[in-house]
């Protein structure tokens, strides 16, 4: 799952999603420069999945003690309370990791990637493993899909659009680029940051008060840019940052290479 091309349009989707948690959202907003070095902060998430994906078992080991401790340190402030609360608290941790799952599974499925209900449930207990990586119990992480339902259920009143998830929204929709890339920006990454967002669940639209397309045109568009971008060779998407795949081939041996489109076989 971790290969495919689509993953980029879910991890977008998990921003959105996971802006929507106040206190989430805040703990990044003060932490870090985020409009700055946007860009970094995201290429270090998706180094983060690729090396827990497609390194050995001791770097992924290292790269959770790293993100660990670089939490440990960290704390936020409630604007309307006034009270301080830790980044690395469960809740937060719970909801940043189910928004980012949900969303690969959600995206990767709905654009057509072949994975049974079976498959779903067995990747959503495989990442317990990944959740552990980061700070939390496994046994506290939904494990399968009736289990992460029941958890956005339970979270759905917590949720809301404030000033963080507007200036993410804002962010997603026109991200610092080169003069020279405004154009792109424009014509590329805005259709791509429109299809996450219409991706996310009704509620939501609803909090961020955007409509989104009907969800059967969403699925078409969904499958449309699925089909699209895995017609690219696997080779020369695999150029890209962070690389991990092509790390991993080269550890493993000329002969090694994900095999996406054979899940199950």
């Amino acid at each position: 799952m971790h290969g495919d091309p689509m993953m980029w349009v879910a991890g977008i989707r998990a921003l959105y999603l996971q802006a929507l948690h106040p206190a989430a959202v805040g703990g990044v907003l003060q932490n870090s420069d985020f409009r700055r070095d946007a860009w970094g902060r995201l290429l270090r998430t998706a180094r983060f999945v690729g090396t827990t994906t497609y390194g050995t078992t001791e770097s992924a080991e290292r790269a959770g003690a790293r993100v660990r401790k670089i939490h440990s340190m960290l704390s936020a402030t409630d604007p309307r309370t006034g009270r301080t609360y830790r980044i690395d608290a469960p809740g937060l941790l719970l909801w940043v990791h189910c928004a980012e799952i949900d969303s690969y599974l959600h995206v990767l499925r709905r654009s057509g990637f072949p994975l049974t209900d079976a498959q779903t449930d067995r990747y959503l207990a495989e990442q317990r493993e990944s959740a552990r990586l980061v700070g939390l119990d496994p046994a506290a992480v939904p494990a399968d899909r009736a289990a992460m339902a029941a958890y956005f259920a339970a979270v759905r009143p917590e949720l809301a659009a404030g000033a963080g998830a507007r200036e993410v929204d804002d962010f997603l929709l026109r991200p610092p680029a080169h003069p020279l890339l405004v154009p792109a920006r424009e014509v590329l990454w805005r259709r791509v940051a429109h299809l996450a967002y219409a991706s996310l669940p009704p509620y939501a639209h609803e909090l961020y008060g955007r409509p989104a397309p009907p969800p059967a045109v969403v699925t078409r568009r969904l499958r449309a840019a699925g089909a699209l971008l895995r017609r690219v060779p696997a080779r020369l998407r695999w150029q890209l940052p962070p690389r991990n795949i092509l790390g991993a081939m080269a550890r493993l041996g000329p002969e090694s290479r994900p095999a996406p489109y054979k899940v199950g076989r």
